[in-house]
């Protein structure tokens, strides 16, 4: 697979507590040189970064990040707030306690409003797939599904594991029509990115791809 075709389809990502608006600059700086899908960016440097790079690059920001129990009113808050200050893609948690209780209902709510907060950006949602068992995984697929966001998304790279090849396949056999496939979190190489991709994951979540390809 063309190297140029892989970091197209890259959130290229710096989340850690410690970033500073300098490092967010060179993340941008590397994901316009080499036409990353966008960067995935702290909330707090989100009007910066957009700023900084115009529309030379998409801006992606998180939501209820990393733990996703933050109340549903707080979710929207971030994610009006994240679009006024210019994001173009918004990852939100979703709220795993209520998923393993069987509220359901709750889940799906939460994600229409959030949907409906992020005025017509991408949503991706994130469903912390190590910490759920298989059916929880394809409960997860159906209610993204239904809520009319744009993708599910494997992890957020902060908890005990991240992507799994047998995910991405579990994804692609329970997601509707029209919901892509994000995964993200332990993504080390190029051969991982290829693997992810050919099992049907669009945009992949990863800091590594960028760092190998300037290496080369």
């Amino acid at each position: 697979m063309d190297i140029k075709e892989i970091l197209s389809k890259c959130d290229h990502t710096l989340l850690l507590q410690t970033a500073t608006f300098d490092e967010i600059k060179a993340i941008c700086d590397d994901a316009v040189k080499y036409h990353t899908a966008s960067v995935c960016i702290p909330q707090c440097y989100v009007k910066q970064a957009k700023e900084y790079v115009g529309e030379k690059m998409k801006i992606c920001t998180v939501t209820g990040f990393p733990n996703g129990n933050s109340t549903t009113a707080s979710k929207v808050f971030e994610t009006e707030d994240a679009v006024r200050n210019g994001a173009d893609e918004i990852d939100m948690v979703i709220n795993i306690g209520m998923l393993r209780a069987g509220d359901y209902d709750y889940v799906l709510n939460e994600i229409r409003v959030v949907r409906k907060a992020c005025e017509g950006k991408i949503l991706k949602v994130i469903i912390e797939t190590c910490l759920l068992t298989e059916d929880e995984k394809i409960k997860m697929c159906e209610i993204v599904t239904e809520s009319g966001a744009d993708f599910i998304k494997t992890s957020t790279g902060f908890s005990k594991s991240g992507a799994a090849p047998e995910d991405i396949k579990l994804f692609t056999e329970h997601v509707g029509e029209g919901v892509k496939i994000k995964a993200a979190g332990g993504i080390s190489s190029v051969e991982d990115a290829e693997e992810f991709i050919k099992l049907g994951a669009s945009r992949l979540g990863t800091s590594r791809i960028v760092k190998i390809v300037k290496n080369m």
